[in-house]
This record gives structure tokens, C-alpha cells and sequence, in this order.
């Protein structure tokens, strides 16, 4: 392997993407060359076509790097701590690429994110390669069409990683994920390399309390970005945060902006900094119609209506100081409303359940306001959740509902697309005993028992069913996350908090 080649390789692809000036190539094939420990190099005279990412070109340097023991075991952990250091030659200073997006946004804010989008994608901070692994389709529900995704870009831990992991020194610093500090950060053994991170400071309510906008390297939908406190404090929905997320599309029109729930269960996977999510995607419950409206007699310039969705959708729009204002009061009516009759309770021995998820839009010129009504009750019946995937959808989905498919776009475990390709097979064999014998499709033996009296199965039509059926049972998931049911004394139940407003 011609690692002199896989570096010019390197340098070609850096110049056709613009991450790399035509008098610096000299100084960054010395940064690699020290990166990869190497004191000799001669050009190769390489001038051919470079790739649309650099996937590739890196996998190939780390399979000479792990031959040359330049990286000290050959697992996934150690291929990323390598080509995330790699593409750090060509991510420039934070300074250089926040003054360069606001140079843009002053003349058309998708001027800025368009480029700062692709920076992402070319320093392969943006997994692409990862990306594309994960299992895509779409499925005609009741409340449209829904997005389906297996979610395979994301590679499991190797047995050597976790053991290194394990004897790595204990550290605070980033305290987590998302904060500002992993801008650069080189990485080690048990947290991601980010040397190709950069983040866009806004201090979009003028209250020097600077919020920080990023894209997420395992995107699940277009332009997917993450747009996180400055400072490491818990979630928490106040009359900021909705004052935030309607700044935030005023600002960048062209993308939607939503909060994950700030309770456990109903919430997120990270719960411990204030966050939230966006990016340029027309999600289903965005496209969902208004099926009845209501006024808010506090706010009469605020107008209102419930979404045709399966969990409890309440849909504003207005100004937008009033619109933060009245989803403020909406919130503060939300968190102490109990409705026995409807198993909700504000709280229980002091312990609140009450909260919402909210996504934020532009239509037009017009702001606008989803909030998802949440409730996180537990009992011996449901212990991870009254509205939280029931039991009899375990085998497709168990986790929890965050904002991602609150909105519609559901994010299955890696684990379907084996077990769905297999259960493909014994039902096109109509071979209910193999399913109900195998350790890992007996949790889909009622499911196939239901689809086998339902259907009869063809090599050209099981994938198609199977995905159908996946959606149609996603449907479900959200139907059970949803606080006031889809039945007349489920919304007669909504329609008496609605009066309360």
C-alpha cells in the first residue's frame, strides 16, 4: 500500500473541496506526515479524480496505519481517534469559519448554513459513509406518510475498546457530549475525537448567554443540527426556550427547530445539557392538518387548533413575543392539569409528569408552534411508561419517544434489519414453528402469526409488507405515546384541558 499516494490522495481531495489553500499544501503534508510518524515521503505525482467524501482515502490510510502499528489495535475506536486528526489538518480556526458564516448570512442565511453544511460533510465530521448503511422507507398511515428508518450508522463498540475504555482514566473534561469544549477536542479511548468540530456562537436574545449551533455527526434527516447551551446545565422548558426556538427560525428560516421533552421517559437520550435540534426537512407532522381550533382567550391574536396526529398535537401561530408567551402559559397550565379519568397526574408525592415537547417553524412569513402534550406516570401495569411504547410493540420499538419521532421519523434498533430479513424468509416459507423456536424471532411470533392469516407472500412482495406493517406499527408506538387517545373520550378528555385554557 503506497502510503505517499494515499496522502497526495489526501491533499487533492482537500483542494477540490476548498478545505485547503494551494500554498498551504506544502505545510499539510508535514502535519500528516507527523501524524502518521513518518520522516520520508516523495511525491507520487498522483493527479486523478478525487471522491464527493473522503471515506474512502481514510479507511485505506488506516489499513496501513494498522499495519504499521502507527495506531495500537485496529478497531473502530482507534480508526476514528486516527481520521478525525487526519481531516483536523484541514478544519480551520474556529474564528476563520464563524466569521466566514456570517459574511454569508448577511447576504442569505442558507448561503451560511449551505456552506457550513458541506464543511461538515467534507471533513467527514458528518459520518456519511455511516449514514448511508442505515435502512430508509416510507409508510402510508392515517396521519400520513410516515419516515421509517433502521438505524445502522452508528458501529458497535469492539470488546478491545470497551476494555480499554474501562482501565482509561476517569475524566471531566468535556463534562459531556455537547459541550462547547469538544470543539477541537483530540479525543481518547472513551470519548469521540472532534478535532473537526466547529460551532457557530449565537446570542440570539441579546442576554450574553451564547448558544452554540453544530450538525450532528450521525444525521437522521437533511442538515440535521444541534443547537446546545453554552453553559453544562440539565433541560428545562421556560418562557426562554420557546423565546429561544422562535429566534432561531427568525434567524434561519429555511429550518425548523424543536426541544425534546425535559422529563425522563419522555424526553431525550441526554438529558443533562440543554439542547435542542433542528435542520432543513419537511417532517409528516408538519404536513398534518388542523382538525378542530380553540381560542386561547388570554392571547385573542394567537390562533389555535388541534393536529390530526396520533399523539396530542396543539398547534399556534402568531407573533412571535405572543406566540412565546402563550405557549409559556400553556406549558404552566399543562404542568399542574390531572385528569384521572385520562390517567394523568401532574404529579405524584412531589415528583412532576407533566411537560411538552414543542417544534418551532416558519409558514411563510408566519411563526408557528407545536406543542406535544407529555406525560411520564408510571405503574406496576406500565413501568417504563403509561404513554410509552406498550408492550405488545416491544419487538419493534421499546425505547423511548424522543422529538425526532414525535415529529414522525422513526429511529429502530440496528437489531430489525437482521431480524426482519430472516423473518422474511420463514413467512415466505409460511414457517411459523422456525419463528416461535429462534431465540431472536420469537418476540415477532404473534406479528407473523397475524400477517401470515393476512397475506400471502411472494419473493416480490415480503420486503414491501414488512415495511408497511413496521409503519403501521409505528403508528401504534406513537398512539401510546400520545396523552389523550384517538378515541371520542380520549379527545372529549382533551377538550376539557383545552377549556381550562
Amino acid at each position: 500500500m503506497n502510503i505517499n499516494l494515499l496522502i497526495d490522495q489526501l491533499i487533492a481531495y482537500a483542494l477540490d473541496q476548498k478545505l485547503l489553500a494551494p500554498a498551504d499544501e506544502v505545510w499539510a503534508v508535514n502535519q500528516l506526515l507527523d501524524i502518521l510518524h513518518l520522516t520520508e515521503y516523495t511525491p507520487s505525482g498522483f493527479n486523478g479524480a478525487t471522491p464527493e467524501y473522503p471515506c474512502e482515502i481514510l479507511k485505506n490510510i488506516c489499513d496501513w496505519a494498522a499495519q504499521q502499528k502507527v495506531i495500537p489495535q485496529d478497531t473502530v475506536t482507534q480508526r476514528d481517534l486516527l481520521d478525525t486528526k487526519l481531516m483536523g489538518v484541514f478544519a480551520r480556526k474556529p474564528s476563520e469559519v464563524e466569521n466566514e458564516f456570517f459574511a454569508l448570512w448577511s447576504q442569505n442565511p442558507k448561503k451560511a448554513t449551505d456552506k457550513f453544511y458541506h464543511d461538515a460533510r467534507a471533513l467527514d465530521y458528518i459520518r456519511t459513509a455511516r449514514v448511508t448503511k442505515n435502512k430508509r422507507w416510507k409508510a402510508r398511515t392515517p396521519y400520513g406518510t410516515l419516515d421509517i428508518t433502521i438505524n445502522m450508522s452508528k458501529p458497535e463498540k469492539d470488546p478491545k475498546d470497551i476494555a480499554a475504555a474501562l482501565k482509561a482514566a476517569p475524566s471531566g473534561y468535556p463534562k459531556c457530549l455537547l459541550c462547547k469544549e469538544n470543539e477541537g477536542y483530540a479525543g481518547r479511548i472513551n470519548h469521540p475525537a472532534r478535532q473537526t468540530l466547529r460551532l457557530i456562537g449565537l446570542d440570539l436574545l441579546k442576554d450574553h448567554n451564547p448558544w452554540f449551533l453544530q450538525y450532528s455527526p450521525y444525521e437522521y434527516y437533511n442538515e440535521h443540527c444541534i443547537f446546545l447551551s453554552g453553559k453544562h446545565e440539565p433541560m428545562k422548558l421556560t418562557l426562554n426556550s420557546f423565546r429561544r426556538l422562535l429566534a432561531f427560525v427568525d434567524v434561519f428560516p429555511h429550518y425548523f427547530i424543536g426541544s425534546n421533552a425535559d422529563l425522563p421517559i419522555v424526553g431525550g437520550s441526554i438529558l443533562t445539557h440543554d439542547h435542542f435540534q433542528g435542520g432543513r426537512y419537511t417532517f409528516a407532522m408538519e404536513k398534518a392538518p388542523v382538525e378542530r381550533t380553540f381560542k386561547i382567550a388570554k392571547f385573542p391574536r394567537i390562533k389555535a387548533g388541534v393536529v390530526k396526529w396520533p399523539m396530542s398535537v396543539l398547534r399556534l401561530s402568531g407573533p412571535k413575543k405572543e406566540l412565546a408567551e402563550a405557549a409559556d402559559y400553556l406549558l404552566k397550565k399543562w404542568r399542574t392539569y390531572s385528569d384521572e379519568t385520562a390517567q394523568i397526574l401532574a404529579n405524584t408525592q412531589g415528583t412532576p409528569h407533566n411537560t411538552i415537547t414543542p417544534i418551532a417553524r416558519r409558514r411563510g412569513k408566519a411563526f408557528e408552534l407545536d406543542l406535544v402534550l407529555r406525560n411520564n406516570r408510571t405503574t406496576d401495569e406500565f413501568p417504563l411508561g403509561i404513554f410509552h411504547p406498550h408492550e405488545d410493540v416491544h419487538h419493534i420499538k421499546k425505547e423511548n419517544i424522543g422529538l425526532i419521532e414525535v415529529m414522525g421519523l422513526a429511529v429502530l434498533p440496528a437489531r430489525l434489519n437482521k431480524e426482519l430479513a430472516d423473518l422474511g424468509e420463514c413467512l415466505l416459507r409460511q414457517d411459523l414453528p422456525a419463528i416461535e423456536k429462534s431465540d431472536s424471532l420469537k418476540k415477532h411470533a404473534a406479528w407473523a402469526r397475524e400477517m401470515l392469516n393476512k397475506y400471502t407472500f411472494t419473493p416480490q412482495n415480503t420486503a414491501e409488507i414488512l415495511q408497511k406493517e413496521v409503519g403501521k406499527i409505528f403508528a401504534r408506538v406513537l398512539e401510546y405515546a400520545g396523552v389523550f387517545k384517538r378515541t371520542p373520550d380520549g379527545q372529549a378528555a382533551l377538550n376539557r384541558f383545552i377549556k381550562k385554557l
